[in-house]
């Protein structure tokens, strides 16, 4: 493991301002990343559309715990968070700008985001279940590629709500609804909490 995080402090990479250039600049083309086709129908294009919306809205309202705030300004040592996404991805669209604003909290903290389907090899090391190439994907490490600390893809109150709704079958037009509908009455909340957990126990 920690040689392919050591391989992917070397790797270009994406600044969330230039990740959001990206989306954007790929919505107005009416597209979104990823070269599967799956992903570049017009429902698929039609969400990815509506998760910019979400994380315009969460740049400007996101506040976060005076707690999480004081747990990222302890942290003393440099680190390189590691962050796969995609455009069309729901869940980061709700979590990426929150790991945005805790890493903006702290000049130590280095975020880089890399995109999923161009990035198998660090996905392949971090499946959900050991199955699942499931995002968003955080990775926590210091400068020698030793890793502190992974999470996601989602906090567990949506695990369960996506797990429950996907075997039961419903369309995916209905699962998106729930589950964003959960996002917006959380308020980041257990996202914040989940992953100050992981801050406190593992501050270097």
């Amino acid at each position: 493991m920690q040689s392919i995080l050591q391989a992917y402090l070397q790797q270009p990479h994406y600044t969330y301002d230039s990740y959001r250039a990206l989306i954007d600049t790929l919505n107005a083309e009416g597209k979104t990343t990823g070269n599967n086709p799956a992903y570049q129908t017009p429902e698929i294009l039609e969400y990815a559309k509506l998760n910019i919306a979400r994380m315009n809205r969460i740049d400007k309202t996101v506040t976060l715990q005076p707690t999480m705030v004081q747990a990222l300004r302890q942290i003393t040592t440099p680190q390189v968070w590691l962050l796969l996404t995609e455009g069309w991805c729901g869940d980061a669209a709700q979590i990426v700008p929150v790991i945005h604003a805790m890493a903006k909290e702290n000049p130590l903290i280095d975020l880089r985001l890399f995109l999923r389907d161009e990035n198998l090899d660090l996905m392949d090391a971090y499946l959900q279940n050991g199955k699942s190439r499931s995002i968003p994907k955080l990775i926590a490490t210091t400068t020698q590629g030793n890793e502190i600390f992974n999470w996601g893809p989602r906090p567990v109150a949506a695990q369960t709500l996506y797990s429950d709704l996907k075997s039961s079958g419903v369309p995916f037009a209905t699962l998106a609804e729930q589950l964003h509908g959960w996002y917006a009455k959380d308020k980041t909340i257990s996202t914040q909490q989940e992953l100050l957990t992981l801050l406190t126990a593992s501050v270097v």
